[in-house]
């Protein structure tokens, strides 16, 4: 629609965008006898046309006026917006000078804030300047008079009142009564240090009866003063406290060596009761008199420790360098029941590092038996661990200076298992080789459980003694024997694969022809070396737990040097030595067979009837072995499976080697041999449960091995065929 119909619409057809003329005509005049009245539309449309005519002059001749009327209102507008701004401009005045006046009122709230501040501090100040003057003066007449007990407070009070005065000393009058204080300080300080000299006098023993009233109320003005006084006081009655101690036990006395070290726990233990009556109540207890005391007694009898023992070395003995540790440590625990440490953070001995939590099974308690049996099993991991011991403050504050002598100790664990592991060969001989017991199993050599006992015992002892460089050294000693009892003990006493009779070795049974006796292991040959698979076996687990352990137990910054494996590889070699010594007895056993097999006349073979006799043999020889070892070996089933693969994997490929010798060969010959196959197929197939009540499905991998092994040789004969 046109923009004029949008704002006055209209149903004129005339009044239409799209108009036309011949259909508005044709609208008028529909038909023919419509024509009558075309007079009648004319004079219509002709007096429509006039009256829009008359419209549009009127329109025009009103708008002549409309030029005159918009000048006439916009001088309005002008003369309304000069009338505004004059009416804008004396409100922005009128707000100044309110502003300014509510400034002159604040200025003076101002003025008079500011003058109650001044005047409060000032009359402060002066309160403070009455009381600094006052108690310089109370304060310098009471030194004088050594009135303690007022002064501890009232020289608080004054330190505290003259650091308002800080900003004032500037002020010549505030500054002199500063230097007042500083001197009435100082004059205390030294009069305090000449009343506890007069009453503990550094030359001699001898001690008053009983501490003054004056000398107590001196410890709390001493609070106050520079904490220089404070440890001078503490430093000089310690000093005058233990110089019967330096004097009773000097490196030329009798009772200064290590079988009387008692005596000198003894004596502290006096002093300190001696102290707590006399002197308890005389020192604040935030002083920690009685614990200062332990300590610089611990300092001083570790330094005349650590002399005497140099200049008598050669005389220490592991017993009485036990004895001496052993006394020492329990002394550092009586004091970590009786003291907190607070005061080592003020000396040179550094508290011990905290302890990783352990899950050794070796740390049993020590009120234990040293025999009971050491159970390394991987379950113990999932055992809920033993609450954490709490850390010894005191630990290491005497017992430091054994540490350069635990050489000795070491010397005597290397000696001491030297002869542990000569007793095993000795009882190993005259004992001779375990006894056969198919119903619980091969048993662990008692050696095994005997060794890891005293290593348990070795390991708790010296981890008491220290967990530095000793622990290393340990641990040295520790390889050295491991491997000494894996070769003298488990591989020095395997059976050897070579007869006695004739020096035959097993290879060389293959050479032997039917009928030839074959050198085999005997029961009780089979049992030992199944016994010592065992225990290497165990010793594989417990060396590994025993490396974790000592890792446990040593600093953190020696753990790097903690390192078992190449004993743990030896326990390794072990086994894998007795797996294959049970591998070639039950091989070699089987070699007469397999020639058997390959010597036969096999063209003139008629007939197919049941297994051959070589087949016959070798299940024999199976059947006799198989279950020995596996009834053996029922605590390490995984070296048992073992056992089946690597005799699968040497039994196999010799079977098929052998049948390439079958020739010639017949047709009824190779079927007679896929018989034999299908027989020793069944057999290795079954070896893993062979002669057992119980039976189990044999080891996936194992299985696949035969399978495949036995397959290729039932495929050659087929081609044969």
């Amino acid at each position: 629609f046109p923009p004029s119909l949008q704002v006055f619409p209209s149903q004129d057809p005339l009044d239409r965008a799209d108009f036309n003329a011949v259909e508005y005509i044709n609208s008028l005049f529909p038909t023919e006898q419509s024509l009558a009245n075309i007079d009648e539309v004319v004079n219509k449309i002709r007096l429509k046309i006039r009256r829009l005519d008359d419209n549009i002059r009127t329109v025009v001749r009103g708008q002549t006026n409309v030029g005159q009327d918009g000048r006439q209102a916009l001088e309005e507008a002008q003369k309304a917006i000069q009338q505004l701004f004059g009416k804008i401009k004396d409100i922005k005045d009128k707000a100044e000078k309110s502003e300014q006046m509510v400034k002159e009122i604040t200025q003076d709230i101002k003025q008079l804030d500011h003058a109650k501040r001044h005047l409060t501090t000032s009359i402060t100040t002066l309160n403070h300047l009455h009381m600094l003057a006052g108690g310089v003066d109370s304060l310098e007449a009471m030194t004088r008079r050594r009135q303690y007990g007022e002064v501890a407070n009232l020289l608080q009070g004054v330190v505290n009142v003259l650091e308002h005065f800080n900003k004032y000393m500037g002020i010549p009058q505030i500054r002199q009564l500063s230097e007042r204080v500083k001197a009435a300080q100082n004059e205390l300080g030294q009069q305090i240090l000449a009343d506890f000299e007069e009453a503990f006098p550094s030359q001699g023993t001898k001690r008053p009866g009983g501490p003054s009233n004056v000398l107590r109320d001196a410890c709390l003005v001493a609070n106050v003063l520079d904490p220089r006084i404070k440890q001078e006081i503490i430093k000089k009655f310690i000093k005058q406290h233990l110089s019967e101690y330096l004097v009773l036990f000097q490196e030329n006395q009798d009772v200064a060596w290590l079988d009387k070290i008692d005596r000198r726990y003894a004596w502290i233990k006096r002093q300190l009761v001696d102290y707590e009556e006399k002197y308890g109540r005389m020192f604040p207890q935030e002083w920690c008199m009685t614990e200062r005391i332990a300590v610089e007694f611990c300092h001083v009898t570790r330094t005349e420790l650590s002399k005497i023992m140099r200049t008598r070395a050669k005389e220490i003995e592991v017993k009485l360098l036990l004895f001496a540790i052993q006394r020492t440590t329990n002394f550092e625990g009586l004091l970590a029941k009786r003291f907190s440490g607070c005061t080592l953070t003020d000396g040179t001995v550094k508290k011990p590092e905290v302890p990783l939590p352990s899950t050794n099974p070796f740390l049993e308690d020590e009120t234990g038996t040293e025999t009971d049996e050491i159970v390394m099993e991987k379950s113990d991991t999932d055992k809920p661990k033993k609450p954490k011991v709490p850390d010894n403050p005191f630990h290491g504050i005497v017992s430091k200076c054994f540490e350069p002598h635990l050489y000795v100790y070491i010397e005597s664990q290397d000696r001491n298992l030297s002869e542990l592991i000569d007793r095993f060969v000795a009882d190993f001989k005259a004992q001779g080789p375990p006894k056969p017991n198919v119903d619980e199993g091969g048993a662990v050599l008692p050696s095994c459980a005997d060794l890891f006992v005293y290593y348990k015992k070795c390991m708790v002892q010296c981890s008491q003694l220290s967990t530095g460089e000793p622990m290393i050294a340990l641990t040295t000693i520790f390889q050295k024997y491991l491997r000494e009892y894996a070769w003298k003990i488990l591989s020095g006493n395997l059976p050897k694969t070579t007869s006695s009779s004739g020096g035959l070795t097993i290879t060389s049974l293959l050479k032997e022809k039917e009928g030839s006796e074959v050198a085999k292991f005997t029961l009780e040959e089979l049992c030992l070396i199944c016994s010592i698979l065992s225990t290497a076996e165990y010793c594989l687990a417990t060396t590994q737990q025993l490396e974790e352990k000592l890792k446990e137990k040593v600093d953190a910054t020696l753990v790097e040097r903690i390192n078992l494996t190449g004993e743990m590889d030896t326990f390794s070699i072990v086994i894998s030595n007795s797996i294959q010594l049970l591998v070639q007895d039950l091989d070699a056993a089987c070699d007469p067979a397999l020639t058997a097999m390959s010597k036969m006349q096999w063209q003139n073979v008629e007939h197919v009837g049941d297994q051959s006799p070589y087949v016959t043999s070798v299940i024999l020889h199976i059947k006799q072995n198989v279950p020995i070892i596996r009834d053996n070996l029922a605590s390490t089933r995984k070296y048992f499976t073992q056992f089946c693969i690597k005799f699968a994997n040497s039994f196999i490929p010799k079977f098929i080697n052998h049948l390439f010798k079958c020739k010639p060969i017949s047709m009824v010959g190779a079927e007679q041999l896929l018989l034999d196959t299908h027989s020793l197929k069944m057999v290795l197939l079954d070896l893993p449960s062979i002669g057992s009540q119980v039976v189990r499905k044999a080891p996936a991998s194992y299985t696949k091995i035969v399978v495949k092994g036995m397959t290729r040789a039932e495929m050659i004969l087929k081609v044969t065929q």
